[in-house]
């Protein structure tokens, strides 16, 4: 048997893994579907450096954080091998058919048309299952803060796909 650390690092990879990998794939452009694992392994790297971090009543939004600031040091690591790899231009990545056949275009159109800001705490909300006070702990913000956001951009949100459904 481990000890307690090891236990409770356990159970954390146990309970949570699987979300962790489904809200870094989810969000994983420009990044290749090879580098999931990577991302996720590095996610849980930190969880395990900063185990005594962890807050036991919020666990998840506490590991979403890490894995979205995973994910934003991933994208920048990209995005300047990219820059210095490459002067041409890359080639846009096509939906896969499964997003095609599963999301809505009126919806795609308007998600697409929101700031990155918006997007991700509606995603957060939505997908990810986070309420407000989940939310503030995952973008580091007070819970009154993260229910502003997200009206916000509740609002922002509607008001795109109300323009889609016109055209």
């Amino acid at each position: 048997m481990g000890s307690p650390q090891d236990d409770r690092f356990r159970r954390l990879v146990h309970d949570h893994s699987s979300a962790i990998g489904n809200y870094i794939r989810r969000r994983l452009y420009p990044l290749t579907p090879a580098d999931l694992d990577d991302l996720v392994e590095e996610t849980l790297l930190v969880v395990w450096r900063r185990l005594d971090s962890v807050p036991d009543e919020a666990e998840l939004p506490w590991m979403i954080g890490v894995a979205r600031n995973v994910l934003r040091n991933a994208r920048r690591s990209q995005y300047r091998r990219t820059n210095f790899e490459s002067t041409l231009p890359r080639a846009p990545n096509d939906p896969s058919a499964e997003d095609l056949v599963i999301a809505d275009v009126s919806v795609r159109d308007a998600l697409a048309a929101l700031n990155d800001d918006d997007r991700e705490v509606l995603m957060l909300n939505a997908w990810d299952g986070l309420d407000t006070h989940a939310l503030g702990i995952c973008l580091s913000i007070t819970t009154n803060a993260a229910a502003v956001r997200l009206s916000r951009a509740q609002a922002r949100f509607r008001e795109h796909f109300a323009a889609a459904q016109v055209l």
